[in-house]
């Protein structure tokens, strides 16, 4: 097709957040990619979907973060107006240089391959201990009992929360699934966000400045440090990324941790095949992020004009990157729409690429690689009575399941 009939041409109804499309987007981008993989959408932004585009985008220094424009284009004048926008637009994923660059070097030492493997007792303690709440039940919810408090946990120890304060974030709290989606909020949804982030402003504010009074040998003490010692962190920059910390340091991969299970349910002799060797689940790790991917979408924008894929971008459009995608394009991998743990040569791009490639990948990948392992060899028998009738929480950039039932013995 040439480009004017590929604008013309929608190759279905636009609708990331159609029931059919949130339980099983595949099959939805599966259409885009063979018909138009670089496709301008009635919502104004670009949607891309082949590999070959997708990692090509993420690396090219072309484009870059601009959550204002990005978030005006889908919302509307006065978006970044709006408490939410304004404090998501202090983040570090939405950052590009200077900025990004002088927070993410203070950030990652807390990340480092050595550090990660330094917090493996502990993740192998964390996940114990919540199966051993759980074990004389026979029965629990893999993400409310957990997938979810298993990471989250996590996050309390890097940042140092004090242990009263851990029983309501764990019990209670949840963020927003369409928070970050790139289809507008509802009023109801919108509220609800904001009312979560009020929360967050809140507690972590306490946080800081009892930091300030009692330092630890905690991430915030650390960045607390950094920011009264000069001009390289402000105090909004401090509190925006020490929220996007907690809540990307755990929902993230207690979605993986769940899709995971999900995905080896599904597919019994890949189950059993990691049962038989067990020395397989630390390179079946990407194969399972590559498969179901807790993280579907990312953007881009255009600083200058750019051909892709025969498509013309002008400079200041947006593109919307779906690596859920790009993680099952044929032309990349065999049969992709197939669970397969001895896969090799996988690169998901679960985690992005280029400077906004994830912060905390290898802790992500450990903690994913440490819950299978921990699940699998307290219950061996373990079974999803319900994994037909899972239900997706309705977002088109994360994929996450609200629940997922187990039994045991």
């Amino acid at each position: 097709m040439s480009e004017a009939q590929v604008a013309a041409y929608p190759p279905q109804v636009f609708n990331p957040l159609a029931p059919e499309v949130v339980a099983n987007p595949y099959s939805f981008y599966q259409t885009y990619r063979e018909s138009a993989p670089v496709y301008k959408t009635p919502l104004g932004f670009w949607l891309v979907t082949a590999h070959e585009y997708v990692s090509s985008v993420l690396t090219d220094r072309r484009f870059e973060r601009d959550f204002a424009r990005e978030t005006t284009v889908v919302n509307g004048p006065g978006a970044m107006e709006d408490p939410l926008n304004i404090a998501l637009s202090k983040m570090l994923v939405f950052l590009d240089p200077p900025d990004h660059t002088r927070i993410r070097k203070l950030v990652s030492k807390a990340f480092s391959a050595r550090r990660v493997e330094e917090l493996r007792p502990q993740i192998e303690r964390v996940a114990a201990d919540l199966l051993g709440k759980v074990r004389s039940r026979g029965e629990m919810d893999i993400v409310a009992d957990f997938a979810l408090p298993l990471p989250m946990t996590v996050m309390f120890n890097l940042l140092g929360v004090p242990e009263p304060d851990r029983e309501y974030f764990a019990r209670s709290f949840r963020v927003t699934s369409r928070v970050l989606d790139f289809i507008p909020l509802t009023p109801a949804e919108k509220k609800e966000a904001i009312a979560q982030l009020d929360i967050l402003k809140q507690y972590f504010t306490q946080l800081i400045n009892v930091r300030r009074r009692e330092p630890g040998d905690d991430l915030i003490s650390n960045l607390v440090r950094v920011e009264e010692a000069g001009d390289t962190l402000g105090s909004d920059e401090l509190l925006a990324n020490i929220i996007l910390l907690f809540v990307a340091g755990h929902e993230t991969t207690s979605n993986s941790i769940a899709n995971s299970m999900y995905a080896l349910h599904s597919h019994h002799d890949q189950l059993e095949e990691l049962k038989r060797h067990p020395e397989k689940l630390s390179a079946a790790v990407d194969e399972l992020l590559r498969f179901e991917s807790a993280v579907q979408l990312t953007a881009r924008s255009a600083l200058e004009t750019v051909q892709i894929g025969g498509r013309t971008i002008p400079r200041g459009d947006f593109v919307v990157l779906a690596l859920g995608s790009a993680n099952r394009d044929p032309k990349v991998y065999s049969n992709p729409d197939s669970l397969d743990v001895s896969r090799r040569d996988i690169r998901p791009l679960y985690f992005g690429g280029g400077i906004h490639f994830c912060i905390g990948a290898q802790l992500a990948r450990v903690e994913l690689e440490i819950a299978l392992r921990t699940v699998y060899e307290a219950f061996p028998m373990i079974r999803l009575p319900d994994i037909e009738k899972v239900i997706w929480r309705p977002s088109c950039v994360w994929r996450g399941l609200e629940s997922l039932r187990a039994q045991w013995g």
